[in-house]
């Protein structure tokens, strides 16, 4: 906890001017019982004490006149309040509320001395009610109105970056990595609006965003969820993992080694399985544009010739996708990617060929090279067969 604590003093703590939308300084008015109202531009002020009560109301100053209304000033109290653990969970439900409909609210936040350290503090506090899992419905929402407004943040442009310098979402993970078998509402929603704040930093399309997510353990924790959560939960963790497919940097991450494109590939097929029986359009939307960009790695688009699911060859799910035209073009063209070209099929029905690439051997290119076609031929039919049993289609649930 002694890391942790310093951790969120520091995230608090904004030297040098602060700035808002366009290059708009960010002040902070700072009262006390002892003093009066003092502008700072994020640093405490000299005059007051260790245990003096602070009341900290961030203003925005254009062309040196501040700038009020009765609805900013009422955003800017409650930004306020939530120093004040006595006021904070009224204010986190209003700024919740409020958050879609205050331009630049993640800038007021980022920039409000110790607002984003509460935040952290609210989140860390129900911790302890993971394991043994003892969350209420009390304690589940006041927790996913702090993440709401972290989720604000990471969807702004001007704050999402240091949202990530400060590792932020590493303070999410262990919502998304809970054991426990509840499914209850309090687990699921605090789950879910974790996942929201994950899926708002990769709808950007920022590069630096799967970077930084490709150091964290983010694609085993979806993966679980994809495997064993609710529809919903497993519709925005597999928006989370195709989008980290869709930036080159993240495919071939994924299909670098063996284990990780099998893993993915087994949860895929599972997921496959489980649409057969209990359909959503929804969620094989994304699970299918998962395939189809796996399809374009040379390694990948060779094992899935293997080990596609059959039900995505059939008409399985021709219903389900009969009012969804874009699904159903993935679709096609993913099946035309893992087809054999007429040429290489007939020179593998002679024995020669192309020899089929394994994804992710653990041996060094070197040694892969030296392998014969028949060493390559082995290491590719058990490569299927992990990966369910000689097809993903057989793995059971």
């Amino acid at each position: 906890m002694n890391a942790v604590n310093a951790h969120v003093s520091q995230l608090s703590l904004n030297p040098g001017q602060n700035t808002g939308t366009g290059g708009v300084p960010v002040s902070t008015v700072v009262t006390s019982n002892n003093t009066t109202g003092v502008a700072s531009s994020g640093s405490t002020p000299a005059s007051s004490g260790l245990n003096t009560p602070l009341t900290i109301i961030p203003t925005i100053v254009t062309g040196g006149n501040i700038q009020s209304s009765n609805e900013t000033d009422r955003i800017l109290q409650l930004i306020g309040d939530l120093l004040n653990f006595e006021t904070r969970e009224h204010a986190l439900m209003e700024l919740s509320r409020k958050r879609e409909n205050v331009e630049d609210l993640a800038v007021l936040l980022w920039n409000s001395f110790g607002a984003i350290a509460a935040l952290l503090q609210e989140i860390i506090s129900v911790y302890p009610t993971i394991h043994p899992p003892t969350l209420n419905a009390h304690q589940s929402n006041r927790v996913c109105n702090a993440l709401a407004l972290l989720q604000c943040v990471a969807s702004h442009s001007q704050t999402r970056g240091a949202f990530l310098q400060a590792n932020i979402p590493l303070y999410l993970y262990p919502f998304l990595n809970m054991n426990t078998p509840s499914k209850t509402r309090p687990f699921e929603y605090l789950r879910l609006t974790s996942l929201g704040v994950i899926g708002a930093l990769v709808k950007t399309d920022e590069k630096e965003v799967i970077n930084f997510l490709l150091k964290t353990e983010i694609i085993p924790l979806c993966l679980r969820i994809m495997e064993s959560g609710t529809e919903l939960s497993k519709t925005v963790a597999t928006f989370i993992l195709q989008k980290i497919l869709l930036d080159e940097t993240g495919l071939n991450y994924i299909c670098q080694t063996y284990d990780r494109f099998s893993h993915v590939a087994m949860i895929l097929g599972k997921m496959v399985l489980a649409l057969a029986k209990d359909q959503s359009a929804r969620l094989l939307k994304h699970v299918i544009r998962c395939y189809l960009r796996l399809s374009d790695n040379p390694r990948a688009r060779e094992a899935l010739r293997h080990c596609l699911p059959d039900h995505l060859k059939s008409n399985t799910f021709a219903n389900c996708l009969n009012n969804d035209r874009g699904t159903k073009s993935w679709l096609h063209q993913l099946l035309k990617n893992i087809e054999k070209d007429p040429q290489q099929q007939q020179q593998q029905s002679m024995g020669g060929g192309p020899n089929p690439v394994v994804v992710g051997q653990s041996a060094s290119p070197g040694a892969i090279q030296q392998a014969g076609n028949n060493a390559a031929n082995i290491m590719l039919a058990a490569a299927a067969a992990a990966a369910g049993g000689g097809c993903i289609n057989n793995v059971t649930q």
